[in-house]
């Protein structure tokens, strides 16, 4: 079995890695090992995204990700030893994507556009079709984290099934990375793999 070591490596290298692990076998199982939750999460998310089931080993402070792709079942890289692991299986898709780019929705006065902003969230619960992930970029991450005034809104599109992501880049940049109440940090390479997947994409 392939070991992929992406320990050390910055955002999105682990999930690439991972990728072309993937693409170098027709079915089999490949362990990906990562230093940190935040690898640790996206490399998992892209390989359900892929098709694929998910086993997490976590030892020693590093994070073992075991993927199956195809029909093998997860039968090595030493079961025995783990235990409190995490399996997960892909969730059927939607196809339609929410891109959130700013915590004001149009273009003109500030104010009128954070009214607009917290009804365009608040009636996303409403719609007969709602969207598969809702990300949020720039600004727009803002409304994901603490002293959002649509936080409690976002937290029940989250446990209605809609997957939310937001921008490490974007949440380290304002300084509020760890304020984030809602969904789970994203990359660069996987808000662009999800843009290229969705059927339709939807900007306030």
């Amino acid at each position: 079995m392939q070991i992929i070591d992406a320990t050390g490596k910055p955002c999105p290298q682990p999930v690439i890695m991972t990728k072309d692990g993937l693409a170098n076998i027709t079915e089999g199982q490949i362990a990906v090992i990562v230093d940190n939750p935040i690898s640790r999460d996206n490399v998992e998310r892209f390989a359900i995204s892929q098709g694929c089931s998910v086993i997490i080993q976590e030892k020693d402070n590093l994070f073992h990700l075991i993927i199956t792709k195809g029909s093998q079942t997860i039968s090595d890289y030493k079961i025995s030893e783990i235990c409190d692991c995490q399996v997960s299986f892909p969730a059927k898709k939607s196809g339609i994507l929410f891109y959130i780019a700013s915590d004001q929705a149009g273009i003109g006065a500030e104010e009128l556009g954070h009214i607009l902003m917290r009804a365009f969230i608040k009636t996303i619960k409403d719609l007969d079709e709602r969207p598969e992930k809702i990300i949020f970029l720039n600004s727009g991450v803002k409304l994901s984290c603490k002293g959002s005034k649509v936080i409690e809104d976002i937290k029940e599109l989250e446990k209605s099934g809609i997957k939310i992501l937001s921008c490490g880049t974007c949440l380290d940049f304002y300084g509020i990375k760890e304020d984030l109440e809602a969904g789970t940090i994203s990359n660069m390479y996987e808000i662009l793999s999800s843009l290229q997947e969705a059927q339709k994409v939807i900007r306030p």
